[in-house]
């Protein structure tokens, strides 16, 4: 949407884009600027297709409203409201590949860039959840930008005759942009840290060892995720030839592109149910998804050429990296649906063998069978350490570059404090957020401690910023920022089973 051009206001700031001029708004000091296009709508020809740079536009675009989403299904849990994390769902329109941008001042010269990449299980989320507001980084004294990209089969299913890596491809296209225009904002182009969670930071775990983003980004930061969940290409093909078959079409982009996005989610809901979902294991019998997520990127093209987890970063790029996971992720998918509590110890075991053969030898370790501790939570406590922890560990332990790694601690009040310290609850903090992510079903509860959200978002600016925190580095030592409201420094914790 254009609109005459007009001059710039104290309250409705206008900048000067790569594809045209975006007028924003002006709150509290902070410039605020939604849904710019970074590429062009994914319809018709370009569904399954690369992105492709978007059409430019005479007169001011209207950058002061939420834009669309991408195409996605709710996502939900028992008495626990994750819409500050994820956001609140399918906005539909076909312009969604956009971003949005926080500014303190948009005549700076020089600011850090923080591109945040969101979470959603490769399935859903979008940059403009309430939880990733980013102005509180911008008084902080960051351009803060946060992306949306393609998800689920439109963005993670390689299909024959189309792009494989949709979403990846995405994320890089925005980072493109973003360097492009980030003088414009009052950023510097040569000072950009990607942020990801969840499914973002497996996404940006991933982009620092792919070549076509080698020297894109300067900086990376990873909450809880890394570069092992992925699928070996042939894997991927299974599933894309599960998701044809549903809405009964041939296997090929042509064919997939007549099918509408509703069709598309109800065909995802099929092939991620169980009893009608396909066999995701690889050659060894492992599902790196462990039956949380099934759309993963791919290794074997040329965004993700690799097809180990043992190989690094493109020669002569080493990214300062400051990664972490929380204390007691998969809680929050065991706990309020009453997982933890239902389970025995056969159930568990065959839990965990849908994604690797060696689950009895595993859980064994954590503790099952032993006196006094349930099965559900020698799962929960399992699946941790296998979906977040070791991989991100093991990222840590092999990145070329400075590393700083953190342990989440503090606990959600939720469900009687089983919660823990879950996947999810740092973001908030991060962001200063608390407030969108509190109430009686917010992650943080009624009192979160502010200081923990003082003390992450400062650290994160400064790391954006020179490279570096107040901590000490994670190798040769392996020590970890252990965060809770007396935080300290402490060293890494290793895993019960050594060959997770």
């Amino acid at each position: 949407m254009t609109t005459p051009d007009t001059t710039s206001t104290e309250q409705n700031p206008v900048v000067a884009t790569s594809s045209g001029r975006v007028r924003g708004d002006l709150t509290g000091g902070i410039a605020r600027f939604r849904a710019i296009p970074y590429a062009a709508p994914p319809v018709g020809a370009l569904r399954f297709a690369p992105p492709t740079r978007p059409s430019s536009w005479d007169g001011v675009r209207d950058a002061r409203s939420p834009g669309a989403t991408a195409p996605q299904a709710h996502r939900g849990l028992p008495g626990v409201d994750l819409s500050a994390v994820v956001g609140p769902g399918w906005r539909r329109g076909e312009d969604y590949l956009t971003l949005d941008v926080w500014s303190p001042d948009i005549g700076a010269r020089g600011l850090p860039v923080i591109v945040f990449v969101h979470g959603g299980a490769f399935v859903a989320g979008t940059g403009s959840a309430a939880g990733s507001d980013g102005a509180s980084f911008a008084r902080a004294g960051a351009v803060l930008v946060t992306i949306n990209y393609r998800v689920g089969a439109e963005g993670f299913l390689p299909v024959p005759g189309g792009a494989t890596n949709i979403g990846l491809r995405d994320q890089i296209a925005a980072v493109e942009w973003i360097r492009d225009n980030a003088e414009a904002f009052g950023g510097d182009p040569h000072n950009i840290t990607l942020f990801g969670h969840s499914a973002g930071a497996a996404s940006v775990a991933c982009l620092l060892r792919s070549p076509l983003a080698s020297g894109l980004f300067n900086r990376a930061i990873v909450h809880s995720g890394n570069d092992e969940t992925t699928r070996p290409l042939e894997v991927g093909q299974r599933l894309s030839a599960a998701v044809a078959e549903a809405v009964g079409v041939e296997n090929t982009a042509e064919a997939l592109r007549g099918v509408s996005s509703e069709q598309l989610l109800e065909a995802q809901a099929i092939v991620t149910t169980r009893g009608t979902k396909p066999d995701l294991r690889d050659s060894e019998g492992f599902d790196p998804g462990y039956g949380l997520v099934t759309f993963l990127p791919i290794t074997g093209d040329d965004v993700l050429p690799w097809h180990t987890a043992s190989s690094t970063a493109p020669a002569g790029w080493a990214p300062e990296l400051l990664i972490g996971t929380c204390h007691d992720e998969i809680n929050v998918y065991l706990v309020p649906t009453g997982v933890v509590d239902s389970v025995g110890e056969q159930q568990a075991i065959g839990m965990l063998q849908a994604s690797r053969p060696d689950a009895k030898s595993v859980l064994t370790a954590y503790g099952l069978g032993e006196p006094g501790i349930a099965p559900g939570m020698v799962l929960a406590r399992a699946l941790t350490d296998l979906v977040f922890r070791s991989p991100a560990r093991r990222l840590a332990q092999r990145h070329p570059g400075p590393t700083y790694s953190f342990d989440f601690r503090w606990p959600s009040p939720l469900h009687q404090g089983r919660l823990g310290a879950c996947h999810g609850i740092e973001l908030p903090f991060v962001f200063n957020t608390l407030a969108a992510a509190g109430g009686p079903t917010g992650l943080v509860g009624d009192t979160p401690p502010t200081q923990i959200s003082a003390l992450m978002q400062q650290a994160w600016v400064d790391f954006a910023a020179n490279g570096k925190t107040n901590w000490p580095e994670y190798r040769p030592d392996r020590q970890v920022l252990r965060i809770e409201e007396h935080p300290s420094v402490g060293t890494d914790e290793t895993a019960p089973y050594a060959d997770i």
